[in-house]
């Protein structure tokens, strides 16, 4: 990010730009970053977009070839095309012959490291990775805007607010105008504001579930069950989530049990400092191949709903009831 920063202050571009990762909030923000710093607002002349998996390759090479319309450069954006995953060969092709006024930006989720159309950007440009952030970074971002309006939180808090708000930054943001606007005339943010207003996210919930499983609080983890399907919460998203958390107990717990520390775990698995904190704590609560059942178990649930033997919120207290007991 520090490079990509750099380009923005300086004025000074690549000519092709990748933003890729998980966090969504970070990708809008450099996308629309570069988007101000590479043409004046008002200059849609010089500005082409294209989205989504059906891009023709050929338009966006008819566009980049053609001049800027009394400027210094064309800034054309794609994204979500999934060209970084599917090999588009005439697109890495064309990247080393791009025009010295054009500039390409493309925002992507997932892309394939190892493909010529990454390794074309990497060389004409820059791929700049954008994933979830880690507790020091959330916690400082967040100081960071809380110092802009000329307010403080205390630090029990900005604990509880990031374990409510979870880490992508998009929702982080979202609750901490709520909560700005909810202590609305106090100096402080506090424990108690935060308790009040702040919303749990989906995966924090299910985070707290898969706590009572552990804990074999059957009714408890029952219950969290029921305030998601009250939510509108589909039961095959929470089924993903459950089995998404089991898979992650057991990646922390192989890592722990072969010697390594919180951070490095939490830099093996990509995986935030504080969440390893909190599934080395939950995978205690259980044996490795316990772990690797309740996978298992998660994976048939989701089979026996597709193929009609079962029905989803059945399915899915089915193997809460399973692991509670």
């Amino acid at each position: 990010m520090k490079s990509l920063n750099e380009d923005i202050k300086t004025g000074s571009f690549k000519q092709v730009y990748l933003l890729f990762g998980e966090e969504e909030y970070l990708k809008n923000q450099y996308k629309n970053r570069l988007h101000r710093a590479i043409l004046s607002e008002d200059d849609t002349m010089n500005f082409s977009s294209f989205e989504g998996k059906g891009v023709d390759v050929r338009q966006i090479i008819d566009q980049a070839e053609t001049l800027p319309f009394f400027a210094d450069h064309r800034m054309i954006l794609i994204e979500q095309s999934g060209f970084f995953k599917n090999a588009s060969p005439e697109l890495a092709e064309y990247i080393p012959q791009i025009p010295a006024e054009t500039i390409l930006v493309f925002v992507e989720k997932d892309v394939d490291k190892r493909g010529k159309l990454y390794k074309a950007v990497q060389k004409k440009g820059r791929a700049v990775e954008l994933g979830r952030q880690d507790e020091k970074t959330l916690q400082a971002w967040v100081l960071g805007m809380l110092k802009k309006e000329k307010r403080t939180i205390t630090r029990d808090a900005l604990t509880l607010f990031l374990e409510k708000s979870g880490n992508d930054m998009e929702n982080i943001a979202n609750e901490l105008e709520k909560l700005l606007t909810y202590t609305h005339g106090k100096d402080a943010v506090e424990y108690a504001d935060v308790e009040e207003i702040c919303t749990v996210t989906t995966e924090s919930r299910v985070f707290d579930m898969i706590r009572a499983v552990a804990e074999k609080k059957q009714k408890q983890a029952l219950d969290l069950y029921y305030d998601l399907l009250s939510l509108k919460e589909p039961p095959m998203r929470i089924l993903f989530l459950i089995a998404r958390q089991f898979n992650q107990m057991m990646q922390v717990k192989d890592l722990r049990e072969r010697g390594y520390g919180a951070s490095e775990i939490a830099s093996k698995a990509g995986i935030a400092p504080f969440i390893v904190k909190k599934s080395l704590a939950q995978s205690a609560q259980f044996e490795m191949d316990e772990l690797y059942r309740a996978v298992k178990d998660c994976v048939e649930a989701e089979e026996a709903v597709k193929t009609g033997r079962l029905g989803d919120c059945l399915a899915v207290e089915m193997v809460i009831v399973k692991y509670s007991q």
